[in-house]
């Protein structure tokens, strides 16, 4: 047989093997938007912390608004967190208010009327608005930070994300999802774009928190939140109470973690934050990680232990039931989706995956000596 009859195929194998795209020669890398009310670690910064550290991973950007905090706080705190890791991530600024208007002015009014749930806790309802997020930062951390967001809108920079990388974007919905909201709205054409949805949000079969109806992130914005649901995504994932109050944090937990952090700069942060002081006083207080899972079930799907697919719509409507999640088995409202809502996750492997050290990198100055 003629010598370029042998090499012409191994040539063109090799070639094809050189050629073939990375899946193909290795699981290829789940590229996710985080949408973040964000905060210091936990629960936010921890779910941020662990996208931008995972193998798995390609943390495109993480995008801002408020909710548990006014979106000049969470800028700042997401840039100073990706400081203290290495991470290269842009950060986007968002929606500084929900879609309704005069939410903050009248809530003093609106809890008078419709009561409040088991959580007392309000988030940027009861939080003085900065200046800017420059400001917040040096607030917080005393100096000017190395880092700035991107020099675009979040919704802009949803909308450009999701375009330039078609069916291959997970949205990590982790806030009220006022950004994912408009960017839909702005842009209809990202809907059938993006991969899927994960949020953190909801309360389907027990009681909500903020009150009785209602979860706090979709309390916090229901006409956002009912945008999002309505929207036909090819998949969306729901993380609501109904799992999340299941995994109770506990001062275990917290010096588990304390001691896989060890001199990481992050472990500081972890024991100012007011997680970390009310479990140094009192090692009865247990809490909830509400976000974390999110971003560990887009790392290991294999975590759902169990679930339930059903149509899910939001009560937009001003009343004792503002902002209450609802799931229907069949014979849902009309422009209802599905959604597979989570009821249970494995514990003992996520508490295990949250102390693994791959999820805490060293600053880079750091790392390199």
């Amino acid at each position: 047989m003629p010598l370029k009859r042998i090499l012409l195929p191994a040539l063109l194998s090799a070639a094809c093997l050189l050629a073939a795209p990375a899946g193909a020669q290795e699981a290829a890398k789940e590229k996710v938007i985080l949408d973040t009310d964000m905060v210091e670690l936990f629960d936010d910064g921890v779910a941020m912390t662990m996208l931008a550290a995972s193998p798995k991973v390609e943390l495109l950007g993480v995008t801002t608004l408020t909710g548990n905090s006014w979106v000049q706080d969470g800028t700042a705190a997401a840039l100073r967190q990706l400081e203290l890791i290495g991470a290269d991530v842009p950060v986007a600024m968002g929606l500084e208010y929900p879609l309704r208007a005069d939410r903050h002015a009248l809530f003093k009014t609106e809890r008078q009327l419709i009561g409040r749930g088991h959580d007392a806790w309000t988030g940027s309802f009861g939080l003085e608005k900065p200046e800017s997020w420059q400001a917040a930062y040096r607030k917080s951390y005393g100096a000017d930070s190395t880092l700035k967001p991107v020099d675009k809108h979040a919704v802009n920079f949803i909308i450009d994300t999701v375009r330039a990388n078609p069916n291959e974007v997970t949205i990590a919905a982790i806030g009220p999802g006022g950004n994912l909201a408009l960017a839909v709205r702005m842009a209809p054409d990202i809907v059938p774009l993006i991969k899927r949805v994960v949020y953190m949000g909801g309360s389907f079969f027990q009681q909500g928190n903020t009150t009785p109806a209602a979860e706090f992130n979709w309390y916090f914005d229901p006409e956002a939140a009912r945008i999002a649901v309505r929207s036909p995504f090819k998949e969306q994932i729901i993380l609501g109470l109904d799992v999340c109050e299941k995994v109770v944090f506990r001062k275990e937990h917290y010096d588990r973690l304390l001691k896989t952090l060890g001199t990481h700069p992050l472990g500081a942060m972890l024991r100012g934050t007011f997680v970390g002081q009310t479990f140094e006083k009192n090692a009865e207080f247990t809490h909830f990680v509400w976000d974390v899972l999110v971003s560990a079930v887009i790392i290991d799907p294999t975590l759902i232990t169990e679930e339930v697919t059903q149509f899910v719509d939001i009560n937009d409507q001003p009343g004792l039931s503002y902002g209450q999640s609802l799931a229907y088995a069949e014979d849902a409202p009309a422009g209802a989706q599905k959604a597979r809502i989570v009821k249970t996750v494995d514990t003992e492997r996520f508490w295990n995956m949250l102390n693994d050290p791959q999820y805490w990198p060293l600053p880079k100055e750091k790392a390199a000596n």
